[in-house]
């Protein structure tokens, strides 16, 4: 993988993956909930959390399925997508980080 689109995260999974099969095997797509803090000028802490749409292919993809419920704890490698698709006659577009290395972290 290129150094030029490679993003790293780590956080807990926001539902349970949601498999597909296709003809040209699996995929599985979930979102991850990451977590920053930071403290401001009063000394209030406060928590922000982003979300990211998360997709994975063949093995990945079924290993994801398989062992990654809902609130787990993961590291994910991938690099940045992006793609269009259109629903209801609308054209929408969608950015996701397409996984190449998965960790299963914490205890749950």
């Amino acid at each position: 993988m290129s150094l030029r689109n490679k993003v790293m995260l780590i956080g807990h999974t926001g539902k349970d993956v949601e498999l597909t099969t296709l003809e040209k095997g699996m995929v599985a797509r979930v979102s991850l909930a990451t977590n920053d803090y930071y403290t401001t000028a009063d000394g209030r802490r406060v928590e922000e959390t982003q979300w990211h749409n998360l997709v994975a292919f063949g093995k990945t993809a079924e290993l994801l399925h398989k062992y990654v419920p809902k609130g787990k704890e993961i590291a994910v490698e991938g690099k940045l997508t992006y793609r269009t698709y259109e629903k209801d006659g609308q054209k929408r577009s969608i950015t996701e980080v397409r996984i190449d290395e998965l960790v299963l972290l914490g205890s749950k």
